[in-house]
């Protein structure tokens, strides 16, 4: 831990009272994380050592580009490429590897967080990350995750430090010409988190005067430049040396940092996630009812169809069994009711 960040971190410890040790420590470490791109290695394995992704442009089966759809005519940003086994340049890349490089959150819990009893990554992203290792190279082991910020999930795939992004990342037409996403893996809808004694009610004229904090480049943060009903939830000097990372962050969990320190008023951030952040600490509740619907994908640079190919293929397996197992394994206690993933929607 750097000399910056610890004093942030002893005093979040400190004030984050309510919490079992372990909800505070992962909250403590998400601050941490946040600041940086950490890579994190495979249990007994090097992740620095490992090489970077392929980039090739254009599955090798033969099959043509995908078409890249204008984010201002697009209607389905949910379709994909259809699923294929052949190998292109981005596929043999990997198994020359012998690794697969996955972008992850390392704080969301139930989704993709570090156990502090175990040490090891676990949740739902996790488990279909190792699921997509296993389709690919035929090892769910064979994977190198690396902990990225919200903010820099596609930067992650553009400078070619991951080859997958499986970190809760919501499919809409302004991403898919930045990165390549696969068919949906789960439906969320964003929502507001705040107190249980607040007077806010949910996405409303409630939130008038009061600070909203979301991440940097979230769909929660577009939302609320779209329709913010008189919240703050802009930092001044956003986005240059002077921001100060209060309302505008770069991690969705420091969010919940600052609201349990009082220096925001609530959250809004994808209900999938805030539903596990509510778990974690029993002074904070979901507010109101979801306000978009939005698909979760997993993401690929843009021009490696043959991997979104393969990761479609994955994912028609995937829903046959191992997604519900996944589901009641870490989501089906704060986020009942869902009887299965989203249906395939191809191109």
């Amino acid at each position: 831990m750097s000399e910056d960040t610890e004093p942030l971190v002893r005093r979040a410890a400190k004030r984050l009272r309510g919490w079992g040790g372990v909800a505070a420590m992962a909250v403590a470490c998400g601050l941490t994380a946040s600041l940086t791109l950490l890579p994190l290695a495979r249990e007994g394995s090097d992740a620095a050592a490992a090489p970077g992704p392929g980039t090739g442009a254009g599955a090798g089966s033969g099959v043509g580009v995908g078409v890249q759809v204008k984010a201002d005519t697009c209607r389905n940003p949910e379709a994909s490429l259809t699923p294929s086994t052949e190998d292109g340049p981005s596929v043999r890349a990997i198994k020359e590897r012998g690794k697969l490089i996955v972008g992850v959150d390392q704080s969301s819990y139930r989704w993709g967080y570090r156990n502090p009893e175990k040490g090891v990554l676990e949740g739902f992203d996790i488990a279909l990350a190792r699921a997509v290792a296993k389709g690919v190279l035929g090892d769910e082991n064979a994977v190198v995750f690396r902990a990225i910020p919200t903010n820099q999930r596609i930067a992650a795939l553009d400078s070619g430090k991951v080859d997958l992004v499986v970190r809760t990342m919501t499919i809409n037409c302004k991403r898919i010409e930045q990165v390549a996403f696969s068919t949906a893996y789960f439906q969320a809808g964003q929502q507001v988190l705040a107190p249980k004694r607040s007077d806010i009610t949910g996405y409303d004229s409630s939130l008038r005067g009061k600070r909203v904090c979301t991440a940097e480049g979230s769909t929660a943060h577009e939302a609320l430049e779209e329709n913010s009903f008189g919240a703050v939830f802009k930092d001044e000097g956003d986005g240059t040396k002077d921001d100060r990372d209060l309302l505008t962050v770069p991690n969705q969990l420091d969010c919940l940092a600052r609201l349990q320190l009082g220096e925001v008023d609530a959250v809004v951030t994808d209900n999938a996630l805030a539903a596990g952040q509510a778990a974690q600490d029993p002074a904070v509740e979901l507010k109101g009812e979801p306000f978009t619907k939005e698909y979760y994908g997993v993401a690929a640079k843009l021009g490696n169809d043959d991997l979104v190919r393969r990761v479609n293929h994955v994912l028609v397996g995937y829903r046959q069994g191992p997604w519900q197992a996944a589901y009641r394994q870490w989501l089906e206690k704060d986020l009942p009711g869902i009887s299965g993933p989203p249906a395939p929607l191809y191109k």
